[in-house]
């Protein structure tokens, strides 16, 4: 077997394997309209301890599942030699979670000789905090709700766009390019409205004139179903972000089908959502003026 074959055999592996983990957490959670994405406790945006870097798109997702299936609180992840590297030794027997990292192999700098790289998806192993014995890390004070709250309005008031108040609901109107949300007490938590609305901006960078969010064949006559999955993936990763739940919202419940057909009929179909939605959610982090950290 070539390297390429056996590189594009492991590839498939991978992406089934994280659909798989992915499909199961919807699955569980549909009954109470928790998705793998709703951060709870203080597992926000999962972190690489090597440099401390934030994982993006698919890992992201991956990690959140397995913390929710899990139980774990920390965002903390790291390979096998990692925690070893800082004084922490993974318990025996304990399960690793899988991502990934996209390379090429091939190619070529030789205009009269060239060749196209092939991308590829390859896996690997990481532990959460939880998992680690004799690791000392600094303790870290928690931040105020309240202070998050004025975060999450500073940025939402540095993003251009038009958002009116008053509705019923909350939509993203092409038509008018604007943005239509209930009035914040309308909403039982701070956290409800800044989660909708991050939903809702996501949306908003989809058009021509912005990020040019073409759905495809990939997804078919399910793009619909498609492009909802991709604007809860872009509200969790701004609320994650922030520092801020997301919450469970009923009226997605006509999704949850459309997001299990689409997934179920495409293995790669989880890895270009959570792509267009991370691309998405920096677009927003580069409008308000956020600086973003280098991603594992």
């Amino acid at each position: 077997m070539s390297t390429f074959e056996s590189t594009a055999t492991e590839k498939q592996d991978v992406y089934a394997r994280v659909t798989s983990q992915i499909i199961t957490a919807i699955e569980n959670g549909a009954g109470t309209f928790s998705m793998p994405w709703h951060c709870e406790d203080v597992s926000f945006s999962p972190v690489s301890i090597n440099g401390l870097r934030p994982y993006r798109g698919i890992n992201t997702v991956a990690l959140w599942a397995t913390s929710k299936e899990r139980g774990y609180t920390s965002g903390l992840w790291g390979t096998y030699k990692n925690w070893q590297e800082i004084g922490g030794q993974v318990r025996k027997g304990e399960k690793s979670a899988l991502v990934v990292y996209w390379g090429q192999i091939g190619g070529s700098d030789d205009e009269e000789n060239e060749s196209r790289p092939h991308l590829f998806c390859k896996g690997y192993s990481v532990f959460n905090l939880a998992q680690v014995d004799g690791v000392k890390l600094p303790e870290q004070k928690a931040k105020p709700i309240n202070e998050h709250i004025a975060d999450a309005d500073n940025f939402f008031n540095a993003l251009p766009g038009r958002v009116n108040h008053g509705f019923n609901q909350a939509f993203y109107q092409p038509s008018t390019d604007s943005i239509g949300i209930p009035d914040f007490d309308q909403f039982k938590q701070a956290h409800g409205y800044y989660s909708t609305l991050a939903h809702e901006y996501t949306h908003w960078t989809a058009p021509e004139s912005r990020m040019n969010r073409q759905l495809g064949k990939r997804f078919g006559d399910e793009a619909y179903a498609a492009e909802e999955l991709i604007a809860e993936l872009g509200s969790a990763y701004v609320c994650a972000h922030l520092q801020l739940e997301q919450e469970p919202r009923k009226d997605h419940a006509a999704y949850i089908q459309g997001w299990l057909r689409v997934l179920k009929a495409d293995k790669r179909a989880i890895f270009t959502a959570a792509s267009q939605a991370q691309k998405a959610c920096d677009y927003l982090l580069k409008l308000a003026g956020e600086r973003k950290a280098v991603a594992a």
